[in-house]
């Protein structure tokens, strides 16, 4: 049932071959600047349009963590999921009005140079290496993982890690081309991924009616879904009544999808540094505005605010989709993982294998349009910071001024060099997962361990930009603030203080664990998240009360920068009316 037919592979073929096509005529067009400037490679210096830029933004951003871990967490849990993508759209206006514009008049091309430039060399030095390691060990490795498992649940679990070896290739190749081509290539991946996930959602829907005998109608598979999941159509969580149960009652279930999203209070807890830190703070996604003028940049985030609006359609619901199939008989062996328990990673490809013809060559292309996208992206944000950050300044800082070796070729030449070696690393520890991203879910996964260093840095950036009163002493000790407190909530709060406090309660739950029966205690990783971000910011508040009432390092703020033009205001009003009706709708 899984193999792909001649069409299928002939699809793919077209997608890769206009993919690799075009990157190589961009890559061509500028070949002598992206060879001789730094600047080109890295960040692609007012070459991309806005449109360029918030296409690139959600190529980037949507991948195997949102196909597969967020497909599965709709599976699991349902439309609470798509709270991650439609904050992401408020908070993208956030980072359009208020954060950009202070990167742009300060000459910021890293997250690394926005630390040194506001604080010092010593907190810039642990912040790059810390940013290294978690795109490595946390972004790489999982979205490589949850990607080869997907296609190659389509196409042979055999071919596991031949699939992990050729989107490592594939997305080495594109990152090659530096920012210029990555951008302008992910316009075409967008497109594929939202055409064929738009085409892979209405044969889901399709497929769902005809299951209950109504026909090939998309709106009637749609209806279907909430009559038949009315619990999986609800953006906030009930809180369980009780928190110890056994694996066989509803209130077990409910409390893991609670821990998953805490209902309400992860509105006013981690949801906001989730989504805050990832797009304002983030190498990987601020380098593509990073290049452009103010109104281009604000033009192409907000753009990709509105993008989001629409991706929990295209990577939520084929997960209740599954679900519903699942609970009533058509999707039993497609959801069974390899221990012999449902698998909600399995969601979006189960789907996959149940579309027509030719249908799943194009949801497959756009499935590595994803995967490749955001493998390239991080890949040249890794040799962005190593180059910038790390190498020129550490390595090459005394032996550039004496033998003139630290040219611009040189540099990209490293950049890329680190970009090889880190997907190398990420294949190797991904061979056997090593990490246990299957254990804990792809899309949690993620969220949970970006989350120990999030709230550290977020306070580190927040209170940078817009406290001149915030000193570096205050910014180191708030990164070891955040990272201990977050360690903290996850391992031990629990032990000394127990499981209920006025800061949290702790759900007791049991589940299967590689074939064995584990009694789990834990406090929603949004929670933890949201009170290591409170206590870091007062931490970081009292030791800058100790200094100057004006660090010499703090930013000019001009009010005009934050101005807005009437084109920007309606994209905004826009956004915001219509997020407002998908929350009335689903609440």
């Amino acid at each position: 049932m899984n193999a792909l037919t001649s069409k299928d592979i002939i699809i793919f073929i077209i997608y890769f071959i206009v993919v690799a096509g075009y990157g190589y005529w961009v890559y061509n067009k500028k070949k002598k600047a992206s060879v001789t400037a730094s600047h080109d490679y890295f960040l692609a210096e007012g070459s991309l349009t806005w449109w360029a830029i918030g296409a690139s933004l959600i190529a980037s951003n949507i991948s195997a963590e949102q196909f597969i871990g967020m497909s599965g967490n709709g599976y699991f849990v349902g439309v609470a999921v798509a709270a991650y993508e439609w904050i992401a759209a408020l908070a993208l206006i956030i980072i359009a009005v208020w954060f950009i514009p202070i990167y742009l008049k300060n000459k910021i091309y890293t997250m690394p140079q926005f630390l040194k430039t506001r604080y010092n060399e010593t907190v810039s030095l642990i912040m790059a290496i810390f940013w290294l390691f978690l795109y490595v060990f946390v972004n790489l490795t999982s979205i490589l993982y949850l990607g080869a498992i997907a296609i190659s649940g389509l196409i042979g679990p055999e071919y596991l890690h031949i699939v992990m070896i050729a989107l490592a290739i594939f997305a080495l190749i594109i990152t090659l081309g530096g920012m210029k081509v990555i951008g302008y290539t992910d316009v075409i991946q967008v497109a594929v991924l939202i055409i064929g996930g738009l085409a892979t959602i209405y044969f889901a829907l399709t497929i769902v009616s005809e299951k209950f005998g109504l026909g090939k109608d998309a709106v009637a598979g749609f209806k279907a879904l909430i009559a038949h999941a009315p619990d999986h159509f609800h953006m906030i969580l009930e809180k369980p009544s009780i928190t110890s149960t056994t694996i066989d009652q509803p209130e077990n279930l409910q409390a893991q999808k609670y821990l998953i999203l805490p209902g309400i209070a992860m509105y006013f807890a981690g949801q906001w540094i989730v989504n805050l830190n990832y797009w304002g703070c983030n190498q990987y996604i601020t380098q593509r505005a990073l290049g452009a003028d103010l109104q281009t940049a604000r033009k192409g985030i907000l753009f990709a605010g509105f993008l989001k609006l629409m991706m929990p359609i295209i990577v939520m619901l084929p997960g209740i989709a599954a679900f519903v199939l699942h609970e009533n008989g058509g999707l039993q062996k497609e959801m069974i993982g390899a221990s012999g328990a449902v698998n909600q990673d399995n969601a979006y490809s189960a789907i996959l294998s149940f579309l027509p013809s030719g249908l799943k060559g194009l949801s497959i292309a756009a499935l590595t349009a994803a995967i490749v996208a955001s493998l390239a992206g991080k890949l040249n944000s890794i040799g962005t910071i190593f180059t910038l950050d790390i190498y020129m300044k550490y390595f090459k800082k005394k032996d550039a001024a004496a033998t003139g070796e630290g040219t611009e070729k040189n540099m990209v030449w490293v950049g890329k060099l680190a970009a090889l070696f880190c997907i190398v690393m990420a294949v190797a520890f991904e061979w056997k997962d090593l990490l246990g991203i299957k254990g804990e879910g792809g899309f949690t996964f993620i969220q949970k361990y970006t989350g120990f260093i999030s709230p550290g840095v977020f306070a580190m950036f927040i209170l940078g930009m817009f406290w001149k009163r915030t000193t570096g002493a205050a910014a180191v000790a708030g990164l070891i603030t955040g990272l201990v407190l977050a360690i903290f909530f996850n391992n031990y709060a629990i032990g000394i203080f127990g499981n209920e406090t006025w800061l949290y309660t702790a759900f007791e739950y049991q589940k299967m664990d590689g074939g064995v029966l584990k009694t789990v205690t834990e406090i929603p990783f949004l929670i933890n998240m949201g009170w290591s971000f409170f206590f870091t910011m007062l931490v970081m508040i009292v030791i800058s009360l100790a200094g100057p009432k004006v660090n010499p390092k703090a930013f000019e703020l001009d009010k005009s920068m934050f101005k807005l033009k009437p084109s920007i205001i309606a994209l905004i009003v826009a956004t915001i009316l219509i997020l407002t009706a998908l929350y009335v709708k689903f609440w």
